[in-house]
């Protein structure tokens, strides 16, 4: 097993560097590693500080080996899917080059490969009253702190929900209480290939300044900062 590569990087870098990493070496986190991790998740704030979200960590253990095959089997599905429904095989994606080709090359690569991921973890939530549209602010600012500590370890993961095509049989895998529900999937490990800078669409796009749709004159996008058009259209500046 090849040794972890120390790394520095700043709180700013990281937040703008975290990619979705769907490739992993195969190797484990080391416990501390994962320790670390897992303590900057829960600093996270939540609703009236309840903390009410909990994290089912899976690794190698027997119920893990099995979670992972049904969630594989679960991605491997919802892939299949959306690649059909999204067209990931027309347009430009019949061009291997393209980054519509490339992420499906990376998603097949992800759902085959699942049963293998170092650590998946269930990011769940304890609810206190009926299910509420506003419920995932108290557990995925935790999933974010979850990334970035990774990241700042030289890990790196991916959240998603595709686990909600199977989450009864989790729930009955792992006993899990009825007040418990699973809001996330995130897969972590030692990337093969790299972080860098993401692809977003201009600030200036998405920022506005005193009414809707009018644009921000001091939210500038740093020199070098590499631009996306993906997602719907922004608002007219």
């Amino acid at each position: 097993m090849s040794e972890p590569v120390p790394v520095e990087v700043g709180l700013l870098e990281g937040m703008a560097t975290t990619r979705a990493i769907r490739r992993y070496a195969d190797e484990p986190i080391p416990e501390d590693d994962l320790a670390t991790i897992m303590w900057h998740a829960t600093r996270a704030p939540s609703g009236s500080n309840r903390q009410p979200f909990r994290f089912l960590v899976l690794r190698d253990g027997p119920n893990a080996v099995v979670a992972k095959r049904i969630l594989g089997e679960s991605f491997r599905a919802a892939w299949n899917h959306k690649r059909s429904t999204d067209g990931y095989a027309d347009g430009t994606g019949v061009d291997a080059s393209s980054p519509k080709a490339r992420m499906a090359t990376t998603m097949q690569h992800y759902v085959d490969n699942f049963e293998k991921v170092p650590v998946v973890v269930l990011a769940c939530m304890n609810r206190h009253r009926a299910a509420s549209p506003f419920e995932g602010a108290s557990v995925y600012p935790a999933c974010q702190n979850l990334l970035l500590a990774a990241r700042a370890l030289g890990y790196g993961g991916v959240l998603t929900g595709w686990h909600g095509l199977v989450e009864s049989e989790l729930r009955d895998l792992f006993g899990l209480p009825e007040e418990t529900t699973i809001s996330a999937t995130i897969t972590l490990g030692r990337p093969v290939g790299s972080h860098g800078p993401v692809r977003r669409r201009r600030v200036q796009e998405l920022v506005y300044d005193d009414e809707w749709g009018s644009g921000a004159e001091w939210a500038v996008d740093p020199e070098g900062t590499r631009v996306t058009n993906s997602g719907p259209p922004g608002s007219p500046r």
